[in-house]
This record gives C-alpha cells, sequence and structure tokens, in this order.
C-alpha cells in the first residue's frame, strides 16, 4: 500500500536491489555512502589503502555539487589507476550509485545519503526490545511487538517539530 515513493536509500543487497527495481521502479536509488566506503575499504589491496580510502570518498561525497562530486571521483579513480587498478575498476562502476543525493534539494542531501540513521534507530530499538524478551511464544507475538516498536518510532518522528527532514523548506 506504500504510494509516493520518490527516493530510497539502501545498500546493494540482490534482494532489496531486485525488490526495489520490481515495486518502486520509478523511484531513485541512493546506494548508502556509509555501505559504500566499507565496501571500498574491502577492495583495497593494501593496509595503507585502506586506511585512507574512506577520507578519500568523503572529499567525493561532501563536494558541493554533482559536477564537482563527479571531477573529484574521475581524480580518485586515476590516483589508482596504476596502483591498485582493481580498486580504481570497482570505485569507477559502483561510487556513482552514492551520488543520487545530489539530485536532491540541498538541505536534503545530508541526510538521505545513507541508511545509517535508520539502521542505528530503528534496528536497534527492536533489538533492544526484542532481546529482553528472548522467548516468544509464538511468531505473532513478536510481529505484535515489532508493529507496536514501529508505531511508537512512526508517532515520535511525526511528532518531533524540529523533524530530521523539513519537506517545507524555503529556497534560499
Amino acid at each position: 500500500g506504500l504510494r509516493g515513493v520518490e527516493f530510497i536509500v539502501s545498500d546493494d543487497h540482490a534482494g532489496l536491489h531486485a525488490a526495489r527495481r520490481a515495486v518502486f521502479g520509478a523511484a531513485h536509488w541512493q546506494r548508502c555512502q556509509f555501505h559504500l566506503a566499507q565496501n571500498a575499504i574491502h577492495h583495497a589491496p593494501n593496509h595503507a589503502i585502506r586506511k585512507r580510502i574512506g577520507a578519500e570518498l568523503r572529499t567525493v561525497w561532501n563536494a558541493n555539487s554533482l559536477a564537482a562530486a563527479q571531477i573529484a571521483l574521475t581524480t580518485l579513480v586515476n590516483a589508482y589507476r596504476d596502483t591498485a587498478p582493481k580498486l580504481a575498476d570497482w570505485l569507477e562502476r559502483n561510487i556513482p550509485e552514492g551520488l543520487t543525493a545530489f539530485t536532491l534539494p540541498e538541505p536534503h542531501q545530508r541526510r538521505l545519503r545513507t541508511s545509517n540513521p535508520m539502521e542505528r534507530g530503528i534496528q536497534q530499538e527492536l533489538k533492544r526490545r526484542t532481546t529482553k524478551i528472548r522467548v516468544f511464544p509464538n511468531e505473532a507475538s513478536l510481529e505484535r511487538l515489532v508493529s507496536a516498536v514501529l508505531v511508537e518510532i512512526d508517532e515520535k518522528w511525526a511528532a518531533d517539530t524540529k523533524g530530521y527532514i523539513k519537506w517545507d523548506y524555503q529556497d534560499a
């Protein structure tokens, strides 16, 4: 029943990727930048590159426009073309999936470039609440608890006057 989805942030899990394309094919997709950085570390050929790749990717993601981010990415790829060609190829193929947030209005870009706020806030709260109970009498009781927790989180976010994302922003 979910309608009007225009933008999705997730990691590149094959199941999520297929479901997103099948159900929300028209929605723009932002690959989570945190997960991309973690993946890049795994593709780095040595310890020295693993230590610095995250900071180098932040220069791409913290650019002030999509064009500047693309230039920074090209510079980064070229820097690794000779010393780490597999990493350079991986960066060139995958990092553009983390630049979709630049198509959003500026006030939303930082908030919607990663899925970590949801993972930390929602998933950790679900884990905290279900771990206390440890053993559920049946699947329905687990579903009732998880549903209640999600409704509680939704109500808290809806009542938040500061708001995580202000949809009624004004262009500067």
